[in-house]
């Protein structure tokens, strides 16, 4: 036998397991950034197969799946979140066409706009990270924010350039029929939330949780205090001509969002079927009285009922996505 027919017959017999190899469609691809907020969709919810994905992380490698949802993680922070999502977007393991995609995950809320355990679907996902920083003990007397626009020469001045990605604007038709699937879900909560969350002044942090829609922030750097808060929504106000309403603070989203717009540039996904879920584990600041470093290192009660509550929001519109598909495969239903 030639090596060339040798060749031929082994080319042949591997044609079969490749032609047979099983792309998948979720109907639904839940991101989540790390194991405690993956674990409530991973304990209540069937995902017996897992996938594994050149690209992504050690720590979580596979995305499980069922035959209409797929759960995968991303591991914190701007670099993982945009690497594994895009392993993911452009993996021959997926058809990702007609997906919807839910970033579910948990955030530090505004006192103003909610509470602890409070779920918020994101019209804007805005970055606060892309500016230039000039630190209070150095920058002139009269500047009022540490914060400066990119390209700017001052606080309040609009950018002078643009990486591009400083915001989203995500569907609006998507973002209204997220809220609508979910607005009535029965939020968790515990006492501890209860009782800290009284220690605030603002109406909306004394309230029980709710579902919502506002702004969420993202910023590798995790910020906490009522000054960069301040600084935070002011220049959420700049860059979105004052349409977005910042509530939510969180490390990975802008990055997510990122990596999904290239993927919908290849031709991989459609951007318009993306929502950005956000669930309140604390505040972004101290209630009065109390110091910022002590609020940032104080146990609010919220991280248990935020991570099972990203869950239970989330759930809710990927399980009307699933049983209504005939409305939604090609694409968000009108109201």
């Amino acid at each position: 036998m030639t090596l060339k027919r040798l060749g031929l017959i082994l080319t042949t017999a591997l044609l079969p397991a490749a032609a047979n190899a099983e792309v998948i469609a979720p109907k639904v691809m839940v991101i989540a950034m790390f194991a405690a907020e993956a674990k409530p969709w991973q304990d209540n919810l069937e995902l017996p197969n897992r996938i594994e994905v050149a690209g992504l992380p050690e720590s979580a490698g596979t995305v499980a799946c069922n035959a209409d949802l797929c759960q995968m993680t991303t591991t914190m922070g701007y670099a993982n979140a945009a690497a594994s999502t895009m392993a993911v977007a452009l993996s021959d393991k997926f058809d990702l066409s007609k997906t919807y995609f839910i970033i579910a995950g948990i955030a530090g809320v505004d006192p103003r706009n909610g509470t602890l355990g409070s779920a918020a679907w994101a019209d804007h996902v805005v970055d606060a990270g892309l500016v230039h920083r000039i630190d209070d003990r150095e920058a002139p007397s009269g500047w009022t924010s540490q914060i400066v626009g990119l390209g700017a020469k001052a606080p309040n001045e609009k950018p002078g350039w643009s990486a591009g990605t400083e915001v989203f604007l995500l569907n609006p038709a998507l973002v209204q029929a997220a809220f609508e699937a979910s607005k009535d879900v029965e939020l968790a909560d515990n006492e501890d939330a209860t009782a800290y969350r009284r220690l605030y002044t603002q109406d909306a942090a004394k309230a029980e949780p709710g579902v919502m829609v506002c702004a969420s922030v993202s910023a590798d750097t995790y910020w906490h205090g009522a000054i960069t808060a301040k600084e935070v929504e002011e220049h959420v106000s700049l860059l979105t001509d004052g349409k977005a309403d910042y509530c939510m603070s969180q490390m990975e989203d802008n990055a997510t969002l990122a990596a999904l717009q290239r993927g919908a540039q290849a031709g991989r996904l459609d951007f318009g079927r993306v929502a950005v879920l956000r669930t309140a584990s604390n505040f972004d600041r101290a209630h009065e009285g109390q110091d910022t470093a002590e609020s940032l290192a104080a146990k609010s009660g919220g991280f248990a009922s935020a991570t099972e509550n990203a869950f239970r929001v989330g759930n809710a519109f990927a399980q009307k996505i699933i049983a209504e598909w005939p409305s939604f495969e090609n694409g968000v239903p009108k109201p």
